[in-house]
């Protein structure tokens, strides 16, 4: 079961800003999403988010989350649908990055978004109401 905009893909960025208290009105947005999307069984995420999210939380924060905190986490993340690459996804996000002149590391999330059948993705890094590769690019910060 998902939600009516289908399944939804979430960055780091976003996941990273509901748990760093620098900035309590993007922690609420980004909080704000978070819980439609687990209320709606239609949160994805990739290995590379997860990744990311474990080092930017545990040692870029003003305040870290502890290991502990960290993994409980990534464990309850563990229950949305997530995609872990292979090597034709890295291929295929190098064609992204070269179509549409992103990031490598951008191109692996909208591959990831992709593999995953999401419709929207959630990111602060790429363009509001963009449409990339069949995919809307959301930001829970506008």
């Amino acid at each position: 079961m998902n939600g009516e905009q289908g399944y939804q893909f979430v960055d780091t960025n976003v996941l990273v800003y509901a748990y760093d208290s620098r900035d309590a009105q993007k922690q609420q947005q980004a909080k704000t999403v978070l819980r439609r999307l687990w209320r709606e069984q239609s949160g994805c995420i990739s290995i590379q988010v997860l990744q990311g999210f474990y080092v930017t939380t545990t040692r870029k924060l003003a305040h870290p989350l502890s290991i502990l905190e960290a993994s409980q986490i990534i464990t309850d993340l563990g229950l949305w649908r997530i995609h872990q690459p292979q090597v034709e996804d890295i291929l295929s996000a190098v064609q992204i990055q070269q179509r549409h002149q992103l990031s490598f590391w951008d191109s692996m999330i909208i591959r990831s978004a992709n593999q995953l059948g999401c419709n929207v993705i959630w990111t602060e890094d790429l363009n509001e109401g963009q449409l990339v590769e069949g995919c809307l690019i959301k930001s829970p910060f506008s």
